[in-house]
């Protein structure tokens, strides 16, 4: 949704960064692109005046003429400023001290209400509580055949004592729900009240006499982030005749321009709780300014990549998982099925790499990222014997074609997998090893070895060659030479000994002095 602000505001900082110094005019047309910018995503004018006045009162300060780098110093300024518009901190749930916690959801019709609360009670469930969804929509058709879907796909349960469709008192059933609550001991009750297509006084009349039977620990006003301006207009009805005390943005996954996200806040004064990401159920959480602020400047979300890991990731497995991966060896095609299924789990890998920083400058690559090829994937490995799969080395041209028409792929996919299997063994196991990577212990590169020792140099001089070595000087002396002045007695064979007395030394030969 806010692909659009956040390439535009990435291609104004990125000129920023070649200037070590910024001027007044830089800051103007610095601030007049970032307007340009948010009015584009649909932000509210008022909003967009704030925000601008604010950034440039402080580039022009002390913080940004006295940095190191005034660029980034400025993007950090931005950052602030977004995190600010959005909310500031993250805002909790307020809990009752004495269960249950009342929370009512209001809110136009076709936003997205009666599907956000499945998407809250199992969140809610999640966190080790026990919600119950109540049917209050007794106007729309089906509106209660739906909420006990939810409620059934979420594993929550629901409290509909009317049929719907016209028939039955919601302000009614909305009292009688909180004692149901109390005797089957939910601590929370959700209550999905009736929408309208427009803001009307029978609206505003029904929801302020659920809220005054009631009397709820939080009020949720959901909205589609999808409407654009009108988002406002209509939360600020609602704020003057209903009241309400979070947010709840539904669609973020939308191709709209998001605006609505960056003007609720700032015009009702009231925070962004949660926020929907998608049609599942999981495609739902809390809603953290500083976070979706780094999205929107390109900056990732890691730590919300770590908490879906930690979520979908088993902390044995992933021990178990680790010890395979550090041998090398050890790691078969299962564990490589096992490992893709539970990166699947996480969600679209598109969104995956998307909250990985700078990933904005490859958005048309990412839009080329199919999970299907991970389907495919996951069907060769599946069209193998156990026997393959533990031992892939086996799979010869017979098992590939095999394969192939199992899994309803060519030859050359199952190839390829295998040859990128075969490859990924022998970098994990060169990894365990230490080999090429710094600072890892093991690694055949880290031993320190011995160096050869160096040999007799020989001189290419040859009058130099084969010239003896000079003697040292506590070396002993040698005996005087002659062709047999190192044989003396007991050095030949039995039966060539020299005769007694005979000095082989003062042998000479002729012409020898």
């Amino acid at each position: 949704m806010f692909e659009t602000l956040s390439d535009r505001l990435t291609s104004v900082f990125s000129s920023l960064r070649s200037k070590g110094r910024l001027s007044d005019a830089d800051i103007d047309a610095t601030c007049r692109e970032i307007r340009i910018a948010l009015l584009e995503a649909d932000v509210a004018l008022p909003v967009v005046k704030d925000f601008v006045a604010h950034v440039k009162e402080r580039a022009r300060g002390a913080e940004v003429s006295q940095a190191l780098n005034p660029a980034q110093q400025v993007v950090k300024i931005v950052n602030d400023e977004l995190i600010e518009i959005l909310g500031g901190e993250t805002r909790r749930l307020r809990l009752a001290k004495t269960p249950p916690t009342v929370i009512m959801l209001a809110g136009l019709q076709g936003a997205g209400k009666t599907t956000l609360a499945g998407k809250l009670a199992r969140w809610l469930r999640d966190q080790n509580h026990v919600p119950l969804l109540v049917a209050c929509d007794l106007q729309r058709p089906n509106a209660v055949q739906q909420l006990s879907v939810m409620a059934e796909r979420a594993g929550v349960a629901v409290y509909a004592p009317e049929p719907g469709n016209g028939v039955g008192d919601p302000v009614q059933v909305a009292r009688q729900s909180i004692d149901h609550a109390r005797r089957q001991q939910h601590d929370v009750v959700i209550i999905d009240t009736a929408g309208r297509l427009g803001i009307d006084q029978e609206l505003m009349a029904q929801a302020a006499d659920i809220r005054d039977a009631v009397s709820p620990d939080e009020v949720l006003f959901v909205v589609d982030a999808m409407i654009g301006q009108d988002a406002v207009t209509t939360a600020q009805a609602f704020m003057d005749g209903v009241g309400f005390d979070g947010v709840v943005l539904t669609k973020l996954d939308g191709d709209a321009r998001g605006g609505a996200a960056l003007s609720v806040r700032h015009i009702t004064g009231r925070p962004i709780m949660f926020a929907s990401t998608g049609e599942k159920l999981e495609d739902f959480d809390a809603f953290h300014p500083d976070r979706m602020a780094g999205r929107i400047l390109d900056m990732g979300d890691i730590l919300t990549l770590i908490e879906q890991a930690q979520r979908t990731f088993d902390e044995a497995e992933a021990a178990k998982m680790a010890g395979k991966l550090a041998s090398g060896d050890d790691f078969t095609l299962d564990d490589f099925l096992e490992q893709m299924m539970m990166v699947r789990r996480m969600g679209p890998i598109k969104n995956l790499l998307g909250m990985m920083p700078g990933m904005g400058q490859m958005r048309d690559q990412l839009n080329q990222v199919d999970d299907k090829d991970l389907d495919r994937v996951a069907a060769i490995i599946r069209s193998m014997t156990p026997g393959e799969r533990s031992e892939p080395k086996i799979i010869n041209g017979s098992r590939r074609a095999r394969i192939a028409r199992g899994s309803g792929v060519s030859v050359t996919e199952v190839n390829n997998l295998v040859t990128r299997f075969f490859e990924a063994q022998k970098m994990m196991k060169r990894m365990s090893q230490g080999i090429g990577i710094p600072g890892m212990p093991g690694g055949k590169r880290n031993q320190k070895q011995a160096k050869p020792k160096k040999g007799r140099r020989v001189s290419g001089d040859p009058r130099k060659a084969g010239l003896p070595k000079e003697p040292a000087a506590d070396a002993p002396a040698k005996q005087p030479g002659g062709m047999l002045g190192n044989l003396g007695p007991g050095k030949l064979p039995k039966g060539l000994e020299l005769p007694p007395g005979f000095d082989p030394s003062k042998f000479k030969l002729p012409g020898q002095k």
